[in-house]
C-alpha cells in the first residue's frame, strides 16, 4: 500500500526531536490533511511553527507520561509515530525510574490511547541498546518492545497494528557524538573518545525514516523491523572528522561512560533464527504462542537453526575513507565545512 495515503492524519510523539522534525518535513511533502506534534518543549514547537509556516501542522504541549494528553492528541488520527523517549544513556543510569516512566509507561499510554481511538497503525522507535541491555535506557526500550508485542498477543482482533523498529546510532541526531566531535575540533581540542576500539552502527536520519515508513507499509501486529547497517570504530569516526576538517588526528581517550558497551547488537541470534530477511531489513515476527508451552513442544516446534548475533563488531566495517564519504552525505556536516571555509577565507 502507499505510505500515508492522501488526506490522512498523523501524530508524532517527541515531534520536536531530530527524527520527529525529519518526519514532519517528509509528511508535509505528501498530501496529508494534518500532522500533530506532541512534545514537552514549547520553545522548540514555537521555533518549528515559525520555520515551517504550514497550517497542516498542529502542536500539542504535553508528555506521553500523561494518558489523557496522549488520548486527546491521538483522537482522530490514522497513524502514530512514537518517538518520544529518554535516550541519553548516562542520564538514564542516574535516573532509571525516569526512563521507566517515559520509555515504558509512556509507551503503554500511547498503545492504550491508540487502541481506544482506533488508530490504524502505531510504529514505536527502538534502539540497538535494547538487545542484551546493560543500561537503564536499553532495558526500558526493550520493555517498550515487549509492550508492543504483548498488545498483539492479547488483542488479536484489534483494529490497531502496533509494531516497532530498531536501529543504531543516528548520525548528527541531537545528543550524538558527531556534533560533539565537530565542536571540539572547531575549538582546537582533541576529540574525546571513550575507547578507540568501541564500535557503533551508523545510520542517517533518512535511513531511520525509511525504516519507519517500511514498517507502516508492511507491519503485522507485534513485528520488529531492523535496518541492516554498517559500523565503525569510534576511533576511526573521530579520525575521519579530523581529516575532513584538516586538523591533526589527535584523540583524547576518556574511558567508557556509565552503562556503555564495547559493541552494540541490532539483532540476537535467537531473533535471527525466526526472522525474515527482506534485503535492507529484517522482520522479526512476534512469538504468538500462548502459555500452553507443552502443546508446542509435542508438535516439535523447538526452534530454528542457530544464528550468530548481528552486532557492530561483525557487521560490515567502514574504513576512514568510507566514513568520510558517508559524513559528506549529511547536510549538517557540509554546512559546517562551508562555515569553516568562509572563516578561513576572511
Amino acid at each position: 500500500m502507499e505510505f500515508l495515503p492522501s488526506g490522512r492524519r498523523a501524530l508524532i510523539t517527541g515531534g520536536t526531536g531530530s527524527f520527529g522534525q525529519t518526519m514532519v518535513h517528509r509528511l508535509l511533502d505528501r498530501d496529508v490533511a494534518e500532522v500533530r506534534v506532541l512534545s514537552r518543549d514549547e520553545a522548540k514547537q514555537d521555533a518549528m511553527r515559525r520555520v515551517l509556516g504550514d497550517d497542516r501542522v498542529r502542536y500539542y504541549v504535553g508528555d506521553v507520561r500523561d494518558y489523557d494528553t496522549v488520548l486527546r492528541a491521538s483522537r482522530g488520527v490514522d497513524f502514530v509515530f512514537h518517538a518520544a523517549a529518554l535516550k541519553q544513556v548516562p542520564s538514564c543510569e542516574f535516573f532509571p525510574l525516569e526512563a521507566v516512566r517515559t520509555n515504558v509507561l509512556g509507551s503503554a499510554n500511547v498503545v492504550e490511547a491508540a487502541e481506544r481511538n482506533e488508530v490504524g497503525s502505531v510504529v514505536m522507535l527502538g534502539t540497538d541498546k535494547a538487545v542484551f541491555p546493560v543500561n537503564a535506557m536499553g532495558m526500558s526500550k526493550a520493555l517498550m518492545e515487549k509492550v508492543a508485542q504483548a498488545h498483539s498477543r492479547n488483542n488479536p482482533g484489534s483494529a490497531t497494528t502496533i509494531s516497532s523498529v530498531r536501529y543504531g546510532n543516528v548520525m548528527f541526531s541531537r545528543g550524538s557524538v558527531i556534533p560533539l566531535f565537530i565542536e571540539q575540533i572547531k575549538a582546537g581540542r582533541a576529540p574525546t573518545v571513550t575507547n578507540v576500539s568501541m564500535t557503533r552502527f551508523l545510520m542517517t536520519l533518512q535511513d531511520s525514516v525509511d525504516l519507519v515508513e517500511h514498517a507502516f507499509q508492511h507491519a503485522r501486529p507485534g513485528d520488529v523491523f531492523i535496518r541492516k547497517a554498517s559500523a565503525c570504530t569510534i576511533g576511526d569516526l573521530a579520525v575521519a572528522l579530523c581529516q575532513l576538517f584538516d586538523v591533526p588526528a589527535k584523540l583524547d581517550p576518556i574511558g567508557v561512560r556509565h552503562g556503555e558497551k564495547l559493541h552494540e547488537t541490532l539483532a540476537s541470534g535467537e531473533e535471527l533464527a525466526r526472522a525474515e530477511d527482506l534485503g535492507d531489513f529484517y522482520r522479526v515476527p512476534v512469538d504468538d504462542r500462548d502459555l500452553n508451552y507443552a502443546l508446542y513442544v509435542t508438535e516439535g516446534e523447538l526452534g530454528g537453526a542457530p544464528h550468530d548475533d548481528f552486532n557492530s563488531a561483525n557487521a560490515p566495517q567502514l574504513a576512514v575513507p568510507q566514513i568520510i564519504e558517508l559524513l559528506l552525505t549529511l547536510p549538517e556536516v557540509r554546512a559546517e565545512l562551508v562555515e569553516r571555509d568562509s572563516v578561513l577565507a576572511c
